[in-house]
């Protein structure tokens, strides 16, 4: 049974995201701006509906899906692109793939302790972001 990601979770690291933010064509004044947000994230996972919060003190973005089923996501806040997204687990992760523009995107959480990961994968760039559940 996958673990319920429920919790509210302070940025605690994140690595590579200027080249992850190249590779979605983000302009360069916005990559720094990104790059110098902590990031939070809020998760309400009640049976097979998720509701996914990125809190910054720029703007929030909020996912809100059923598991296994596709839907049209407006990446607009990121990146001006809607892509076809679905999102289910592989094992204990979180899984979701961006059908759309860019080759190879999407990103995957998991756990480790009271530790969430986030991989998001564009093209051939990896960034891996790491947050620490406070509630």
């Amino acid at each position: 049974m996958p673990p319920n990601l429920t919790g509210y979770y302070r940025f605690v690291s994140q690595e590579n995201m200027d080249n992850y933010l190249r590779a979605l064509d983000i302009n360069v004044v916005l990559r720094k701006l990104v790059c110098f947000l902590k990031p939070d994230k809020e998760i309400i996972h009640t049976g097979d509906h998720m509701v996914i919060r990125t809190i910054t003190s720029l703007r929030d973005y909020v996912m809100d899906f059923d598991l296994g089923v596709q839907f049209e996501e407006d990446l607009g806040p990121v990146d001006g692109r809607k892509c076809q997204t679905t999102v289910s687990w592989e094992g204990d992760q979180l899984v979701c793939e961006q059908l759309g523009e860019k080759r190879n995107r999407g990103w995957r959480h998991w756990l480790e302790g009271d530790q969430l990961h986030l991989r998001m994968t564009a093209e051939d760039e990896v960034c891996v972001q790491v947050f620490q559940k406070v509630k």
